[in-house]
């Protein structure tokens, strides 16, 4: 009989190369999946055909201009704002650089976030980092050395030879849609030996690689990941790694079909284990600080590297990319004041006198159902914030907004932000150039209390 201080008997393993290629598949799985999921990505926004009115669809190097702001017709679970027209682009780095052109902007808030295949950013061009004056922006891939054209400034080095742009420009309501429109039409890509010349249109390419389909061939998530570490060569610090990925298929140039059955099998359940945990791992908010329900992000936000968790769940799943906090400050709420879910029924949000989110640029608060997308209502409205039209404070200057599936009256209504009739939701309280007392967690967002 073992006495009490002695270790458990060990488990018999059945296939101990099953369980091996599940436990590194797991592991690889979580480091490999913003280049599955940008895989998917890229190829639907490219190559699927789409209302471009309604949905990302774009040839390499070309912007996709949304000419609407985001609402509950777009089901795609992206979480995205309700504050800024998008300009999107799928850009190829591998041969040469690419130039990013803007108009002036004046006081317009914009911004183009660069962000590498592995959902980690790596620089900006936009208001904050480059200034609001016309310019010339070399989006530069790895390995490249050249002269660059007068007047066109550099941009840091992209860490894989495919980036996505993520762009989003300030709409201060309805009847400013037609200026933004303007400067829209004005951002412009051109690969390096087509710049400058009169005239030029930009080629169309929709030559992206596909993604092997997953409702057809179990292993298709290993067979796309290897696909993309070859198109997009990992950073050599992860040698090491790699190599034990390796061993059960996993890597540029290897084929896991070529595996023993064991290995296929444990790799199999690695992919529908891994994805599921992400998920989990995400609504934990273990990767928080959390105040009054808040989730206060870490400083790593927008960059977590080789944080391959967070890197997976915080920003590819979450939302593709998630911006540096010097940008933009993203605190997410799941729970209410006492720590239950928000779910069906009415809520609010008091925000004390000169206790508003510090902000140099402009702050909004948006709902999402369950699915991470924007909720019908009937008032079309999907975010409330410090441009929203006449809201109502209270004698003592403080500010209550309404959070509940039905109006809270005709004095209330222009600070009513409308809910699900049933269900979870959730909401994303956005703070564009937050100042340092965002970013550091001193000012505290006050709770959301359920009324009745």
């Amino acid at each position: 009989m073992a006495s009490a201080g002695s270790s458990p008997a060990p488990q018999a393993v059945s296939d101990w190369r099953r369980e091996y290629a599940y436990t590194l598949g797991e592991q690889a799985f979580v480091y490999g999946f913003p280049y599955i999921y940008n895989a998917e990505l890229r190829h639907g926004w490219v190559t699927e055909p789409a209302d471009p009115k309604m949905r990302m669809h774009s040839a390499v190097d070309h912007f996709w201009h949304a000419r609407t702001l985001f609402d509950a017709s777009d089901q795609e679970g992206l979480a995205p704002n309700n504050d800024t027209l998008y300009s999107c682009a799928w850009v190829d780095l591998s041969t040469e650089p690419v130039i990013l052109s803007h108009p002036e902007m004046g006081d317009r808030y914009f911004t183009f976030e660069l962000v590498g295949i592995t959902s980690d950013n790596y620089a900006y061009v936009g208001r904050r980092a480059t200034g609001p004056h016309a310019g010339d922006f070399a989006l530069v891939g790895p390995g490249w050395e050249g002269e660059l054209p007068a007047g066109v400034r550099r941009t840091a080095t992209a860490p894989s030879p495919w980036i996505l742009v993520l762009g989003r420009t300030l709409v201060d309501g309805e009847d400013d849609l037609p200026a933004v429109h303007a400067l829209q039409d004005r951002y412009r890509l051109t690969p390096l030996h087509l710049f400058g010349k009169q005239g030029v249109v930009v080629p169309e390419r929709r030559d992206v690689l596909e993604p092997v389909d997953q409702e057809q061939d179990p292993l298709a998530p290993w067979k796309t990941l290897n696909a993309m570490l070859a198109e997009n060569p990992p950073p050599e610090r992860h040698e090491i790694l790699l190599r034990q990925f390796a061993e059960i298929g996993v890597g540029a140039g290897l084929d896991v079909q070529e595996q023993p059955e064991s290995v296929q099998q444990g790799l199999i359940a690695a992919a529908a284990a891994g994805l599921p945990m992400l998920q989990e791992q995400l609504l934990s908010g273990d990767w928080a600080k959390l105040i009054n329900g808040w989730r206060y992000p870490p400083p790593e936000m927008g960059h977590f590297g080789d944080d391959f968790v967070k890197r997976a769940a915080e920003q590819a799943l979450f939302g593709v990319a998630a911006n540096d906090l010097e940008e933009t400050v993203y605190l997410v709420a799941f729970d209410d004041a006492e720590g239950e879910k928000l779910s069906t029924g009415r809520y609010e949000i008091r925000f004390g006198a000169g206790s508003l989110p510090p902000v140099d640029a402009f702050w909004s608060l948006t709902a999402y159902d369950e699915t991470r997308n924007l909720i019908a209502n009937p008032i079309d409205r999907y975010s409330i914030g410090d441009r929203t039209r006449g809201l109502v404070t209270e004698p003592d200057g403080s500010l209550t907004l309404h959070l509940q599936p039905d109006s809270p009256g005709s004095d209330r209504e222009n600070n009513w932000l409308p809910t699900p009739q049933q269900g979870i939701w959730f909401v994303a309280l956005r703070m564009y150039l937050p100042r340092p007392e965002v970013i550091d967690a001193r000012w505290q967002c006050p709770p959301i209390s359920r009324v009745g």
